[in-house]
Parts: structure tokens; C-alpha cells; sequence
């Protein structure tokens, strides 16, 4: 039943937002429905409750069960999820929304979505979920982002629609093939599919898989998503949902097209590579801090790509590890940048500075963030990335040497931007300019406890996707 309630939970209470004319009540029905989905998860991590599986009859017709399964690896991102929502509201508690009730549904539809797609036994439902993790995102960009918000939501739809299209032609071929006509993952693991069959289909998938990562050159429509939406869900869209297509590509795509996952893997790991290098280059150029982020999480989203293509235990456990690590990471930052903007009223690095005098708080904070981000030792990325490494090395020393470029370039963009906002001459945007509040300070707190407790103790993470 835990698979039940944690989509139930914020399904339920989004729908019931729709009907709330109140924002204080919707902003604490979304924060309280957080918690509880929390609260949820934990009972199955800690092993209070051990019924991790549940299925029944959806579309009979069709052969599509409502099976849903928690297993290590959907352990670890239901976790991310369950986590990342509540530091979400808390961190955005005072921000004002019109028509706020709305945007609180969305929101947790998003995350019923999200919850959906990392327990799904059966390719439809799957597919149900995907999109029921999107359209979320469609809504809250257009109608609560930026000046340029109709663009970018347009580029977004247009991508991710014609992927989720191709995903589904493949879902159904597949389907065919099965003996008794069911889209349950085990059936589709059973397939004995031609090397031909697989080389197509192969495509199919993983090019919608890409651009949800997103990966090079599939990755246009990010930036824009990122600066224009609104901030709770650009933390919705970095933090979890690109995990989405990390997490399909080792739940779907390697078992179910195994030799093509080999043949292919030296193009894939090629792609992402040059992503990294391509994207922290452009992260260093960058004076919007928004975009800045952005291009810094395709560079981590390649490196974690390639990993899971060089198809050794190492790897793909230092990419479970990574994408926990990284979601917390990058909501943080994206935070912070939300601070900054909301105290001097810009998000240009070249008209900030010195703004440690005025927000002490906010400086520490963010350089422990900020040296998370760049996997320092005794920071929760260090493990993932020591882990994909290691991984990467072991399938090719020059793509790990190349890709190792990666952590440089992004020291410089990630301590340049530290020195250029926080340090040197006070600048006329940060004289105003005040700390951040409690519930910025909390939400901050939680996220930098999780990046010290698991850089100094992995092990917990480990054994969940033993």
C-alpha cells in the first residue's frame, strides 16, 4: 500500500486545492500534504511497513494493470521526491501567487506524477505518469512564469511532446510482441527481441528519454524552461524531473534492449561528454545566475548519462547515489539564487557584490551548497562522483579523463560566481539588501544537513539500492 498512498496523497489534496479560494489555506494544504507523503516514505524506508508492492485490474481490455512496486531504485527517487517538496514550500512559503490554489494543485499533481513514474510496474501506467509528471509543468510555466514564459513553454511542449510520442509507438510495438498481450514490466523484460528490432527501437526510447534529462544536443529547450517558470518549479523540474529520464533509462531501456544498450553505448557516452564540457563552458559565460544553474546541471545530467552507459555495477550505483545527491544540491542553489533575486531586485552576477556584508547567513549557506555542487570530499556529491569515475574509468580512461574536465570547469564557474555576488566592492543593487528569513534558513539548513550527514556517511543511501 505504500506505493498507493504516496501517489494518493498529493494526488488527493491537489484535486482538493482546485476548490480552495483561500491562498493561506491552499499554501498550507500543499505544505501539510508534503509532510504527510514524507512521513510515508519514511515508514518504508525504515521498514515499519514492508508492502511495497500493489496491483489490480486498470484497463482489462488492453491487458494494463495498476501495478505499482518500490524496489531499491525507486526507493532512492520516491525518497528524493519526498524530501524535496516539503523544503520547496518551506523555502517559498512567503512568495505570492495569483490564483495561489492553483498553483499549489499543480504543484502536487507534479509530485503525484513523479511518484507515479518511479513505481510503475506496467508500461502504460508508466506512460500515464510521465505525462501526468509534465503537464503540471506546462501550466505552471505558462501561466505563473516570466515575461518570456509562452516561448519557453512552447519549446518545452514541443520537446518533450514529440518524445513522449515516440515513447509510446515503442510502448505499443512491444506490446504486441508480448504472448499475453500485457504491458507489465516483466513481460517486456521477457522479450527475445532481434538485434535489428532493438536497434530501432532502442531510438525510440531513449531519445525520449534524452530530452527529458535532458542530454546534448537535446537540451535547448532547459534554459529557458528554467529562467522563465516560476522558482518552486524550476526546483520541481532540476531537482526531480529530469531524474525521470535517468530513472527510465536503467528501469526500461538497458534490461529491455540490452545488446543495442552495448552498441550504442560508445555514441551515447560521445553526446554526454561533449554536453559537460559544452555546458560548463557556457556556465562560465554566463551572467544570468538562472542560467548559469541551468547549463551547470546539463553538465552534471551528462556525467551522470555516460556513467549508466559504461554498464558496470560501480557506475550505476554512483548514478543512484548522484541523483539523490544532485536534486537536493540543485534546489538548493536554486534557493539561493531565488534570495538573491527577491534582496537586489536582479539575477545579473556582473551587477552584484559584496553582498556578504549584508547577508552572512546567506553567504555560508550558499558556499556550502556551491562546494557541494562541485563534489568536494565530505559533501553527499563526492560519493556519487568518485563512484561514476571509477565506473567510467573502467570502461574507457580517455572518456573519464575528458569528462573529468567537467569538475574543473565547474569550480571556476561555481567559485566565480561566489567571489563575483558575495565578495568585493559592495555594488549599488546589494545596499538595500537584508539576510534571508526563517523559513529560507530552514529550508537551507535541512538541504546542507543532508549534503554533510551523507558525504560523511553514505552508507544508509548504499544499502537502500543494494
Amino acid at each position: 500500500m505504500i506505493p498507493i498512498l504516496l501517489i494518493g496523497a498529493p494526488l488527493l489534496t491537489g484535486i482538493i486545492s482546485f476548490f480552495i479560494n483561500n491562498a493561506t489555506t491552499a499554501k498550507r494544504l500543499a505544505l501539510f500534504s508534503s509532510i504527510i507523503t514524507l512521513a510515508i516514505m519514511l515508514v518504508d524506508v525504515f521498514g515499519l511497513y514492508t508492502s511495497d508492492t500493489f496491483s489490480a485490474p486498470w484497463i482489462p481490455v488492453l491487458g494494463a494493470t495498476f501495478t505499482v512496486s518500490i524496489d531499491g531504485m525507486s526507493k532512492l527517487l520516491c525518497l528524493l521526491t519526498a524530501v524535496s517538496f516539503p523544503i520547496i514550500f518551506i523555502a517559498t512559503y512567503k512568495n505570492e501567487y495569483k490564483n495561489a490554489s492553483s498553483f499549489y494543485a499543480w504543484m502536487l499533481l507534479s509530485q503525484a506524477g513523479l511518484m507515479g513514474v518511479f513505481v510503475a510496474a506496467d508500461a502504460l501506467l508508466f506512460y500515464f505518469f510521465w505525462e501526468l509528471a509534465l503537464i503540471p509543468a506546462y501550466f505552471l510555466c505558462s501561466q505563473w512564469g516570466g515575461e518570456k514564459r509562452i516561448q519557453a513553454t512552447f519549446k518545452f511542449f514541443i520537446y518533450t511532446f514529440a518524445g513522449s510520442l515516440l515513447m509510446l509507438v515503442g510502448i505499443i510495438y512491444l506490446y504486441t510482441l508480448t504472448p499475453d498481450q500485457s504491458f507489465s514490466i516483466q513481460a517486456f523484460y521477457n522479450l527475445k527481441l532481434s538485434v535489428a528490432q532493438q536497434s530501432w527501437l532502442f531510438w525510440l526510447f531513449f531519445i525520449a528519454f534524452a530530452i527529458k534529462m535532458p542530454i546534448f544536443p537535446f537540451h535547448t529547450w532547459q534554459p529557458d524552461a528554467y529562467e522563465q517558470s516560476p522558482i518552486a518549479a524550476t526546483m520541481v523540474l532540476s531537482g526531480i524531473m529530469v531524474k525521470m529520464g535517468l530513472f527510465a533509462v536503467m528501469r526500461w531501456l538497458l534490461p529491455i534492449f540490452p545488446q543495442a544498450s552495448h552498441q550504442y553505448a560508445h555514441i551515447i557516452i560521445t553526446l554526454s561528454i561533449i554536453g559537460i564540457i559544452y555546458a560548463s563552458l557556457i556556465a562560465i559565460r554566463q551572467d544570468d545566475l538562472k542560467r548559469l544553474v541551468a547549463y551547470s546541471s546539463i553538465a552534471h545530467i551528462g556525467l551522470m548519462c555516460a556513467a549508466i552507459f559504461a554498464q558496470n555495477t560501480m557506475s550505476i550505483q554512483g548514478v543512484m547515489i548522484q541523483m539523490f545527491s544532485h536534486g537536493i544540491n540543485i534546489i538548493g542553489l536554486w534557493i539561493i539564487v531565488d534570495a538573491i533575486e527577491c534582496r537586489t531586485g536582479t539575477r545579473k552576477i556582473s551587477q552584484l557584490g559584496g553582498l556578504a556584508t549584508k547577508a552572512p547567513i546567506l553567504t555560508i549557506l550558499l558556499v556550502i551548497v556551491a562546494l557541494a555542487n562541485i563534489a568536494l570530499p565530505l559533501t553527499n556529491a563526492f560519493v556519487g562522483e568518485f563512484l561514476m569515475f571509477n565506473g567510467l574509468f573502467q570502461y574507457n580512461i580517455i572518456a573519464a579523463a575528458i569528462a573529468g574536465l567537467g569538475i574543473i570547469l565547474a569550480a571556476v564557474y561555481m567559485l566565480s560566481m561566489i567571489r563575483n555576488v558575495f565578495y568585493g566592492e559592495e555594488s549599488s543593487a546589494v545596499v538595500k539588501a537584508v539576510d534571508i528569513h526563517a523559513f529560507i534558513k530552514i529550508a537551507l539548513i535541512l538541504i546542507v544537513l543532508l549534503i554533510l550527514v551523507f558525504g560523511v556517511y553514505a552508507k544508509p543511501l548504499l544499502q537502500m539500492i543494494q
